[in-house]
């Protein structure tokens, strides 16, 4: 792995773990001080939902980038390498665009929320929906950086911490 990419890995992973772990907290004292004083902490489910929107889409590009996405391969499997990989190109074209869509998407969609603010906190909901551009952005850099090996082979990124195909044969 070259530098860009252990770098660009290890940013998106401890982004990941910084967001579940603030989010885990601000419920635990949430439930935590709604059964000790009655009491509860009125913007801690609205911050922590958004929190999950942002690890959701963040966190797609690194499932991705390691095949743990759901896909239906049989096709592929079924013809010769040179078509099977022919298939694959299709198949990296179509989600290549998907993914630059939904990040032109998500930006229109985020410039039009600006104007509507969240409940408790009062924050622009446009803050919430930049998740998906970011997200789309995030699976176009995943993608590319483990498309060739995609492409040539069906295989993807591994890692010691993450293997999809261990959890897949469970």
């Amino acid at each position: 792995m070259n530098t860009f990419e252990r770098y660009f890995v290890a940013t998106n992973r401890w982004a990941l773990i910084l967001l579940l772990a603030a989010m885990s907290v601000i419920i635990f004292a949430n439930v935590a001080l709604r059964y000790l004083t009655n009491a509860s902490i009125e913007w801690a489910e609205e911050v922590a939902r958004h929190m999950m929107i942002w690890l959701t889409f963040i966190g797609s590009g690194m499932v991705m980038r390691y095949g743990g996405h759901i896909a239906v391969e049989n096709l592929q499997d079924a013809f010769p390498r040179p078509i099977s990989q022919g298939i694959r190109v299709v198949v990296a074209i179509l989600l290549m665009g998907f993914f630059i869509m939904m990040t032109w998407t998500g930006y229109l969609y985020t410039q039009r929320a600006m104007f509507q603010l969240t409940a408790a906190t009062q924050i622009p909901f446009g803050y919430i929906y930049a998740a998906i551009p970011t997200g789309g952005l995030l699976l176009c850099i995943h993608f590319a950086l483990v498309l060739r090996s995609y492409i040539t082979d069906r295989k993807f990124s591994t890692d010691a911490n993450f293997d999809a195909t261990a959890s897949a044969s469970i």
